[in-house]
């Protein structure tokens, strides 16, 4: 016992190559997560319109730029760490994908314009519709 925790612990020991698809076992990424968010930037835009009531606008408008901040953090994570050189051999639109959405979410902050919102979710259901091509498809348990 004591002498594999020394091995353990050896800086000299032999290294162990390992390969891992992302920075976690799969299964943590869900396009989902920035449809959420997206959603909320979309349906605030359209409170937003119905108000006439400045402070109630101005907190949308609060709300709104930080939930489209997180519609872009995680279209990153999914860029950045699901997504693998095999992914755009196959689907070779993604880049232009990703960068049209975080470009949408970029947009969405912008402006109240309801329609920005509506943009967005369009190239998040895109990215949606390859990420689940690459994963063999939707689990049946999962509504949206």
């Amino acid at each position: 016992m004591l002498t594999t925790l020394l091995h353990a612990l050896n800086p000299f020991r032999d290294l162990q190559a390992v390969d891992a698809h992302c920075d976690l076992m799969c299964g943590v990424y869900n396009p989902a997560q920035a449809r959420i968010e997206a959603e909320s930037v979309h349906e605030i835009a359209k409170k937003y319109q119905d108000s006439d009531d400045d402070t109630f606008r101005q907190r949308c408008v609060i709300i709104k730029e930080e939930r489209a901040d997180l519609v872009k953090h995680h279209l990153w994570v999914l860029w950045t760490d699901y997504f693998k050189p095999n992914h755009l051999e196959e689907y070779p639109q993604l880049h232009q994908l990703f960068w049209e959405a975080t470009k949408a979410a970029g947009d969405a902050k912008k402006t109240m314009d309801p329609q920005a919102g509506a943009d967005l979710l369009g190239k998040i259901d895109e990215i949606a519709d390859i990420f689940w091509k690459t994963k063999g498809g939707k689990p049946d348990w999962m509504t949206s």
